[in-house]
């Protein structure tokens, strides 16, 4: 008679607690963790992982699943990469609480702001609910293959209770509408959201260019929402702002933490708009206020935040060619038959020739992506604009170009690295589910175990534990899920089975299967040889297996 719902055999454990990794079985019964060490009771299934990475699944607190999630058992690419709980509502944006003439508002600073096809956020959800709880109860209906937690997000919120008004940054608030956005971002803590998100960015703006509506909200606003949710005593805060008084706008965020007594993080970029050590500053304030007793952490990347550009893309160095926008329209494999052509392609360049035209020149260095994506790049591998027309019709059209905006100030990840270490951040930002058809982040946790636990230089490579330690269980911690993120007897089942040699970023590529057709870059990934979820397979060797264990997480879950 079987002993356990599940056993992995042989594996190399890396439990998430920082501790050394060993060499030892993981035994699984209903859904959690009963065993680590030598088990010698037989499983019901068993797993084989000799030579294998035995891992927690990894927490993703930033992604942008709102919708997708209502339509999307998967949520993909997120599982593809070893994630087993996401967090959406981030940046402010979300749908709900929403009033049933707000839909379209809502959808249209959703497309804006995260770039989502406003026609598949249309044609895919189904909008059963008005209030956050309701909102949680259809996620809760929806089936699953990962775990996924929500935030209320302040614009919504805002339009909720403001109508018109709240789709203007400007317009003030009543104290009686600050009071009633309290009550509602309190009751959606009470009934499981995770947090309150906000965003105080210029690059948020809705496809109408209007800012988003959270943008210079006051602190009579803020920190009287704070307060309401501080007297839960539960729930947290995320915020991204544009920092450019980095002490003035820091201070209004550590305010939200004092008066609510909850933890806070903040997106923490090195900002090309900005002095290339601007973000030291933003971690000295947030060490300040961790030494005066606040919980306050900054959410880092792993890599830069960059573009990704291709024929396919919405933004590529062809579109403002007038040679190219006559054949834009056409399938694929026409174009680049056309652009081939060697007349075509002096045409198209000499039109790109005036500064005003040239978009590799506009944004930056610009890069190819070969056989697999380097993220790295090298100064003396930076295309000209010639370079990247060749560049853009490899792989039948299908090649790639990366444009790092962030965290590349300098040309090198010395910026990144030094952000990761610091002992107040958390990774995040991937925006999963987001940004479809520039973006392609949402493997932010493959490349930080790939390249930062095993590509980089030794010297300043950051070890595989501390990797899995800080991509799992310092992330669940952040939002308060003390349940999972480590390989320990009592915790919940979420495990990876990694081969780390094998482990491989593929290339950045369009799909076409959203609703109404809507595309969106994904990135395939080899090396994970299974994710379980509540201890049930739900990928084996980069295929779904049809489990749908995945649950929406109401409220923290303690340890």
């Amino acid at each position: 008679m079987a002993a356990h719902d599940l056993v992995i055999r042989n594996g190399t454990v890396v439990d998430g607690t920082g501790a050394p990794r060993r060499e030892a079985d993981v035994a699984v019964d209903g859904g959690r963790i009963v065993a680590v060490g030598d088990v010698e009771g037989r499983g019901r299934r068993e797993l084989e992982a000799d030579g294998l990475l035995v891992t927690p699944g990894w927490v993703d607190v930033h992604t942008h699943y709102d919708g997708q999630a209502t339509w999307d058992p998967q949520l993909t690419p997120s599982s593809w990469h070893g994630v087993t709980t996401v967090v959406m509502g981030n940046c402010g944006v979300g749908f709900a609480p929403v009033a049933p003439d707000r839909h379209e508002w809502l959808v249209a600073l959703m497309e804006g702001v995260e770039d989502i096809p406003g026609t598949a956020l249309h044609e895919g959800i189904t909008w059963e609910w008005e209030s956050f709880p309701e909102y949680l109860d259809a996620l809760g209906r929806t089936p699953k293959a990962i775990d996924l937690a929500a935030q209320v997000p302040h614009a919504a919120l805002r339009g909720y209770v403001m109508g018109d008004r709240g789709a203007e940054h400007a317009e003030l608030p009543t104290p009686d509408e600050i009071d009633r956005m309290g009550r509602l971002a309190a009751e959606a803590i009470e009934a499981g959201a995770l947090g309150f998100t906000t965003s105080r960015t210029i690059a948020h703006r809705s496809v109408d260019g209007r800012p988003t509506p959270s943008l210079t909200a006051t602190a009579d606003e803020l920190l009287g929402i704070a307060r309401a949710v501080g007297a839960t005593g539960k729930g947290v805060f995320q915020a991204v702002a544009d920092l450019v008084d980095v002490d003035v706008e820091f201070a209004l965020l550590r305010a939200m933490a004092e008066v609510s007594g909850r933890p806070l993080s903040i997106t923490t970029l090195q900002r090309a708009e900005q002095s290339p050590d601007a973000y030291r500053r933003l971690l000295e304030l947030i060490a300040a206020a961790a030494a005066d007793g606040l919980e306050v952490r900054g959410q880092v990347a792993s890599r830069p935040v960059g573009l990704v550009l291709s024929l396919e893309g919405r933004l590529h160095p062809l579109v403002a060619s007038p040679t190219y926008q006559a054949m834009a329209e056409r399938p694929l494999s026409e174009r680049v038959a056309e652009l081939r052509r060697p007349e075509v392609r002096e045409r198209v360049l000499g039109e790109l020739a005036d500064p005003a035209t040239d978009i590799v020149g506009r944004l930056g260095p610009t890069f190819a992506f070969g056989d697999e994506p380097r993220y790295d790049p090298r100064p003396a591998d930076r295309l000209d604009l010639a370079a990247a027309y060749d560049a853009l019709l490899a792989d039948e059209g299908r090649g790639v170009l990366y444009v790092p905006i962030m965290n590349f100030t300098d040309g090198d990840l010395a910026a990144v690295r030094e952000m990761l270490v610091h002992p107040r951040t958390v990774p995040g930002l991937g925006d999963a589910g987001a940004h479809c058809t520039m973006i392609c982040d949402a493997s932010f946790p493959t490349h930080l175990l790939q390249y930062w636990g095993r590509d980089v230089a030794e010297d300043q490579r950051l070890g595989v534990e501390w990797v899995v330690a800080r991509q799992a269980a310092a992330t669940a911690a952040l939002v308060g899920l003390g349940d999972r993120g480590t390989l320990q007897v009592g915790k919940r089942a979420d495990v990876n089975l990694i081969d780390l040699d094998a482990l491989t970023l593929h290339n950045p590529e369009m799909r076409y299967d959203l609703p109404a057709g809507g595309k969106r870059l994904v990135q395939r990934v080899d090396g994970y040889r299974a994710t379980i979820v509540a201890g049930e397979v739900v990928r084996a060797d980069g295929e779904d297996t049809g489990a749908l264990p995945g649950q929406l997480v109401r409220g923290a879950r303690p340890a």
